[in-house]
């Protein structure tokens, strides 16, 4: 726990940020679990697997249009030696139950019916063009785990298996400025942030009228409404910055200096039992806590389990790095290679042309051209 006196905040150490990431998942607990409708569930994390509570389909069911039959009247059929059938076969269409005693489902050319009479003019195998009984999804079946985001395809799924509530987690978090002078930048990130945060399944509670009155801090870090608090701004060492000051005052300060660039003035702690992070109010800092620290601290919130999968490119340059920091390296792939953008500072244009990034690791002085990375997708 960092301390620190009334005359102004201060970077005393940079804690690894191997170190800062073992805290997040050490001290960040999951919000409460609630039930609610999958339609509205779109995009939370589920706190429990979804699954239907019943077989699916209850019966077996036709896979195309065609006649239902018993396929042992078909086995010798043929175009030159047509198959009698012992009964007119009952035309059936996509999705409708198979009737007793039929097992498979033939095409609608390769019977003829003539009064009471029908022919085959082709073997039909058992099982063919039907959906068994059972054959989507068992009772209690799982179709998605706990921990993983509902998708739209999930709740296509779902709700086409008679599930129509599922168990989900959706940390309510309180977005809030360092101050209200911040400028474009702070603005920008702040409407960022607010999409990145609703992206990744949470609720979001902003400021309430735009402008944030002078106490504005303070009473997000006590807002009553919600789960945790990211303040963007005021981690620096300026004679305005105050937000590490403000959380000390409201609960305490984990760690204020993590070893990441840029980011390096990033913060975390507790205002009572509430998770807050604190990220630097420079656009690209803010960016790169986010996207190694934030998310993090995101999903540990949601209970989520999946991860993003990287994709591997060689390198087309040298990246250097300082050597005991880790460090957020703007890319732009094309094909299996990706090019080194930028690093130590993002500007806007790097970011304007990015489409992923890599970390370098704080035991690095960076890697060679030709080096295989694993790029991350870029927020």
């Amino acid at each position: 726990m960092v301390a620190y006196p009334e005359a102004g905040q201060r970077i005393t150490r940079l804690i690894p940020l191997a170190g800062a990431l073992s805290m997040i998942e050490t001290l960040v607990r999951p919000v409460e679990p609630r039930e609610a409708d999958i339609d509205a569930a779109l995009g939370r994390t589920l706190a429990a697997d979804a699954a239907p509570s019943a077989a699916q389909p209850a019966v077996t069911l036709a896979l195309r249009d065609g006649w239902a039959l018993k396929s042992d009247e078909t086995i010798d059929a043929g175009s030159y030696a047509p198959a009698p059938l012992s009964a007119v076969p009952s035309r059936i269409e996509i999705g409708e139950p198979l009737p007793p005693g039929a097992d498979a489902v033939a095409p609608v050319e390769t019977v003829v019916c003539r009064g009471k009479t029908a022919e085959a003019l082709a073997p039909v195998a058992p099982g063919e063009g039907v959906l068994p009984a059972g054959a989507d999804a068992g009772a209690g079946m799982p179709l998605r785990r706990a921990g993983e985001h509902l998708r739209a395809i999930d709740r296509a799924v779902l709700s086409a298996a008679g599930v129509a509530r599922v168990t989900i987690r959706e940390p309510r978090i309180r977005l809030v400025r360092a101050r209200a002078d911040g400028g474009a930048a702070i603005a920008a990130g702040y409407a960022w942030l607010t999409d990145a945060i609703v992206a990744e399944g949470a609720d979001v509670i902003v400021d309430d009228k735009g402008e944030p009155a002078a106490d504005h801090l303070k009473a997000a870090l006590h807002h009553e409404g919600s789960d945790a608090v990211l303040v963007l701004g005021g981690t620096g060492c300026g004679a305005s910055d105050a937000s590490v000051l403000a959380l000390a005052k409201a609960g305490r300060v984990e760690f204020h200096g993590v070893g990441l660039l840029p980011g390096e003035t990033a913060g975390f702690g507790f205002a009572g039992a509430r998770p807050v992070l604190l990220l630097p109010g420079r656009f690209d800092a803010a960016l790169a806590v986010w996207l190694v620290i934030g998310r993090r601290w995101l999903a540990k919130l949601a209970a989520r389990t999946e991860e993003d999968m990287p994709v591997l490119a060689e390198l087309t340059r040298k990246v250097t790095s300082t050597l005991g920091m880790a460090e957020v390296v703007s890319v732009r792939r094309s094909g299996n290679t990706a090019e080194p953008l930028a690093s130590g500072y993002l500007s806007f244009s790097a970011l304007a042309r990015a489409d992923g990034w890599i970390l370098v690791p704080a035991g690095s002085e960076g890697y060679p051209a030709g080096t295989q990375v694993a790029v991350r997708p870029l927020a």
